[in-house]
Parts: C-alpha cells; structure tokens; sequence
C-alpha cells in the first residue's frame, strides 16, 4: 500500500462525500473531518462505520481507538457507509453529549479530532461551547418556556393615562396623542416612574416592533439574537479549523461594550426577613464572610410593565471554607438531593447571595462601607463567578433563534452602606458578559474595579490555540463631555458588564416555611449541627410522647426537609405529600401524612435516639432557684461545648 495521502469515499443518510486521509491516520482522528459533512445535530456517540449498506460488519468509530487505516486494508477510492442518530431535542434546542476522553463535544472544543481538556481553574464551570449556527426552526413552536413568560406574552403591556384637561379637546370616549396608552418601553415613563433598566419583556416589545411589521407581510424572524465572540467551528469557506485557518466568516467581530438597557429581572423580594437575619447570624457568631444559594419562585412585578421579579423562599448554604475575606466553596455532593426537595416544593435555584462585612469596631453593630460610588459595588472576581452561575441557568425563551437568551439568575451581596448600616444589593451580569467569559476573553484583577481583557499568547509566549481575542473596545464620557471610544486592553472597567436590580420586603410576610427553625446546615465551624434529637424536638417528639399536630405544623421548614430527604426514611410518594404539606400547610393532608408507613418508622428512629425526656430536679437545683442562681441544665451544657476549647 502506498504511504502517500488517499481518497477514501464515505456515504450516509444524507449523501455522499470524500475525504482526502493517510494511511497511517488512526479511525478516530477522522470524527471532526465526518462531522464537518454531515448535519449538525448528529450525536457523535452514534456514528457507526460498515462495509456494507446493510448486512456488513457495523463498528462505533469510537471503539476504533488505536486502528489505523491501513490495518484494515482500506485502499485508494474505497467506499465506507455511515450509520447515525441525531441528537433527542428538548424544548426546541438539541442536547449535547457530554464530553469524555474519546468523545469531545461537537463544538470549538475540538480539534482536529482531539479533545481540548477544560481549564482547572473555573469556579463553576460554563455550559458547553455551543455553535450560533445551531439555530433552531420555528423556536416559537418548539421551545416551551415559563408559565410566566407565557402569561406576559399575552398581555400588551400599555400604560393608559387619563384625560389631559389642558390638551384634550375630546369627549370622555375620545382619545388623542395626549391621552394614548403609551408603549411599556416609553423613555418618558421610565424616566417619570426613575426606572433605569427596561423589564425583559418591555425590551422584547421595543426590538420586535422594528424587526417584525405586519404591514409589511414579510416572513417572520425571531428579534432576539444572543452575542457570540467566538470562532466559528463550521465555517463554510472550506479551509481548515481554527487554528490551523481562519477567515472573515468565521472570525468573531470587533467587541463594543456598552451598558445593557434591559434586565432579566426587576427586583428580588425575600418572602421574610428571618431569611436575612438567619443568615447574617454566621458573621455575627464567627466573623467569617458566608454565601448560599437563593431558592424561591418568579412572579409578575407590577412596578415596572412587563417586570419580573425573583421571590426567594429560602437559603441554602452549601460546604464551604469561611474566611474574614471571603469563601471557598467545596464539592456540593449533595446538590441534585437538595434540588430535588425544592422541585417537590414547586421552588427552583433562582440566585446567590454571599456577605461582605466588617465590623467598624465601634461596639453598635455598624459595619465598614466598602462598596460605594467611589469604590465599587461588584468586584471583577464577583462578575466572573456570577457570569459562570448564569450560564448554568438560561432562560428559555420562544423569541431567540437559539430558544435561549441571558438568563434569571440574580446576584444578591450583604454589604455595609453609607451609614454604617447593613443593606442589599441585587445585580445580574450582562449577556455580554457572560459571553465574555464563556469565551475565555477577560480575566478578574486584583484591583476589584476593573476588569482584564486576556492576550492571544499563552503564559510561555507561543500563540493560543484555545482562544481568539477579537478587539474589544468601550465608550465612555471624556473630560470635555464628549462620548469617545477606548481601547478596552489591557483592562477597563467593570460597570460596563452588570446591571443592578431592586430588592425588598412584602408588607406582611407570606414565605410558604413559616417554620424555620431548624438548625441550618454546614455549621459546624460555629457549634451548629443537624442531629437527631434536633428532628425530635423540632416534629414533638419527647420520650415516649408523640405530639402529631405540632410534627405536621412544623414540617414548613426547608432545613429540615432537606435533611428528612437525606435520611432516606420516607419512599417517594411520601416525601412528596410532606413536601406539599409542607407548602401548603393542610392539616388534612398532615394527618394523612402520619398515616404513612414511613412516618411511623421515622418517628420511631426519632423515639430511640431523638430527644430525651427532662431529668427530675434534685432538692440540690431548688435550693439553687431560691438563691437566684438556678440554670437550665440543657443550656448550660450548650454554652459549655460552645466554650470549649477542643
């Protein structure tokens, strides 16, 4: 066989091609070249070679590993048929397979058939790099997005305003250009209302009222388009990949920053203020910074047309390492448990929320101001990990040809404020932001203000082959009130990629856990910890006595769901009937939960090594109340393993 380059010719479902290989190429090392020429939601893990077009020997190319071409005794102009499935869709978009050593993902991650493996240093890590050509057709029939988003679809979003007794000249029916509802995007009502960023769907409006005209009878085109700085992995001009070749087509464009006109969310609503101050008691006891994870629901925000706003019923703190400077966050094992629990309870992952607090030593409970006008109010480092989190969570969404764009996640940090008081402040990064960093084009810096735009070069100086850095660019105000455009490398600021949102309280607390109480998890580092006897007392179980109204009226905690989920006591059904219990607060429905089999087992693991019952005073403690020194045993013994030295 000659060790020149051959043609070998290839066949599938969707037609012929040829590919130009050499003999001592491994069967493997053909997947992106195969890949290239056929549709782009094949799942590689599927793609099968044969000698036949039916009856032959069928092989996965993926078990070829080690098998050369000439092995097999493959010639010039040989013919192979090739077998695939195409990728399950959900919601209208495809799904990934994930990535494994022989495997890698049908995207920029390839190259030349060979893996790229991630980088270890990503906090959370991005979604998988995804091409912009994987559009998807008629995303308006296919992807199913929120109830919520439904529900605003519908809606026009007009603001009415009454008759203008000095410019109308009309009757009580009548309306002119003075009185017409105006549109949810109108700058005149934002800026009368001090509304500073556009609501999702107001921004939807705007941009489909100039990229769709009926009156045009024109075909329809989805308005939302999500940014892409990356190359793209399927460029039509023919050369090879990147980095080997790169063209116009393919090649992202030049990168103006901008501040984004919209949110994704217009305010976050905590259901209580026991949530704050619950989790503020961490900083208090041990003077460690701590972050959890919000868990709540998303409803309609009047406020603002067309607005959403993020209700938080819960904080969930996961292993970390606490620090007066900051936390490092640990393997969460548990996370698809604790997930799963708030799904039960009709609850999603909807935010982060971490502190950032020093006490001013004045001995009043004031806190040192940090983050200001002059200063900062998220850091680079806080952008980047709150850019990772959002591309964990995209919003699906029925106007983007992708089905996806930005995403609901918020960002919520617990800081000092002018006054010495403590206050929130709720942001979300940018779309491009998270572009950004998906794309591996900006880096934090250890000044907070400011954010780093990374080189072509790699840290020994030869060129990246993992990255291409577009020119980045930002307008700004110059000294002389004119709007001029920077360079943004080697850094620029930080305000360009997030957008800040508004947070509160309701009136009259309405959180659902009505009854959180229980000892929160991962708090040991203070003397916190979840035991039994804490489940015990928490569900009125004392010795041998039961109280089954108080179990089923407590059960309205997320702690304590969570760890009932982790005893794995109760089957399924049964944790799902205590989790709408627990959300709903139906005693009918609690005493039916005492009837189940896995309660009874549960309260009789609690009656065995659960709470105790009081010990009887000895003549010793009376004599000791009537001197005006008599302790609760139980808490002195608290306060003594608090003490401890251990």
């Amino acid at each position: 066989m000659s060790s020149g380059p051959i043609l070998l010719r290839f066949e599938s479902k969707n037609g012929q091609f040829r590919l130009t290989v050499n003999p001592t190429d491994q069967f493997p090392s053909l997947l992106s070249k195969i890949l290239d020429c056929l549709p782009k939601d094949v799942d590689s893990r599927t793609l099968t070679l044969s000698n036949k077009p039916h009856g032959g020997e069928d092989r996965l190319l993926a078990s070829l590993g080690g098998v050369t071409i000439e092995r097999v005794n493959l010639k010039h102009g040989d013919k192979l048929y090739i077998k695939y499935k195409e990728q399950p869709h959900i919601n209208g978009s495809s799904v990934a397979p994930a990535a494994t050593p022989s495997q890698p993902y049908n995207s920029s991650n390839r190259l030349n058939g060979l893996p790229i493996l991630p980088t270890n240093d990503l906090l959370v890590a991005p979604l998988p790099q995804t091409s912009p050509a994987s559009r998807i057709k008629n995303p308006w029939e296919a992807v199913q997005q929120s109830q919520l988003d439904d529900r605003l679809d519908k809606k026009d979003g007009k603001i009415p305003r009454p008759l203008d007794q000095k410019m109308c000249r009309h009757g009580p029916k009548g309306m002119c250009d003075y009185c017409m509802p105006l549109e949810p995007y109108s700058p005149k009502h934002l800026e009368a209302k001090k509304i500073k960023h556009l609501s999702f769907h107001s921004h939807l409006r705007k941009i489909n009222s100039a990229t769709n005209k009926p009156e045009l009878k024109s075909s329809y085109m989805p308005p939302l388009t999500e940014p892409y700085y990356r190359v793209k992995p399927d460029c039509p001009s023919g050369h090879p990949q990147w980095p080997e070749g790169i063209c116009t087509k393919c090649q992202p464009s030049a990168i103006t920053l901008q501040p984004q006109p919209f949110r994704m969310v217009d305010h976050v609503e905590f259901a209580s203020p026991s949530l704050i101050d619950s989790f503020l008691n961490f900083w208090r006891i041990g003077g460690a910074q701590r972050i959890g994870y919000l868990y709540g629901h998303y409803e309609e925000y009047t406020e603002v047309p067309l607005g959403i706003k993020a209700v938080v019923e819960a904080i969930y703190e996961p292993p970390q390492i606490d620090e007066i400077d900051g936390c490092t966050l640990n393997e969460w094992e548990n996370k698809k448990d604790v997930d799963e629990v708030a799904r039960l309870c009709g609850l999603l992952k909807i935010g982060v929320i971490f502190t950032d607090l020093i006490d001013a030593g004045a001995g009043d409970g004031s806190v040192v101001c940090k983050r200001h006008i002059d200063s900062y109010y998220l850091s680079s480092l806080e952008v980047v990990f709150s850019a990772r989190l959002q591309a964990q969570y995209p919003k699906a969404t029925k106007w983007s040809d992708t089905g996806r764009f930005g995403s609901d996640f918020v960002t919520c940090v617990v800081s000092g404020d002018e006054t010495g008081g403590i206050s929130i402040s709720s942001f979300q990064v940018s779309n491009s932001a998270v572009e950004m960093v998906r794309a591996d084009i900006i880096e934090p810096s250890a000044d907070p203000t400011v954010m780093l735009v990374l080189g072509s070069e790699e840290e020994d100086g030869s060129e990246s082959r993992t990255r291409y850095i577009p020119e980045v660019f930002y307008r700004r105000i110059n000294e002389y009130g004119a709007s001029v455009q920077e360079n943004a490398k080697p850094s620029f600021p930080v305000e360009y990629l997030y957008v800040t949102l508004t947070h509160g309280f309701p009136k009259e607390s309405a959180s659902i856990f009505n009854a959180s109480d229980f000892p929160i998890e991962n708090r040991e580092a203070i003397g916190e910890g979840q035991e039994l006897r804490n489940v015990a007392r928490k569900l009125g179980v004392s010795g041998g006595k039961i109280e089954g109204e108080k179990g089923v009226r407590s059960v309205a905690d997320f702690h304590l769901l969570c760890f009932l989920h982790s005893m794995g006591v109760l089957s399924k059904e049964e944790e799902s009937l205590l989790c709408h219990v627990a959300r709903s607060h139906d005693l009918a429905e609690g005493f039916q939960l005492l009837n189940t089999p896995g309660w009874a087992t549960l309260l009789a693991i609690l009656q065995e090594s659960g709470e105790r019952p009081p010990k009887r005073p000895s003549p010793a403690d009376f004599q000791a109340a009537k001197n005006g020194y008599f302790e609760d045993s139980d808490q002195l013994a608290k306060r003594f393993k608090g003490a401890s030295l251990r």
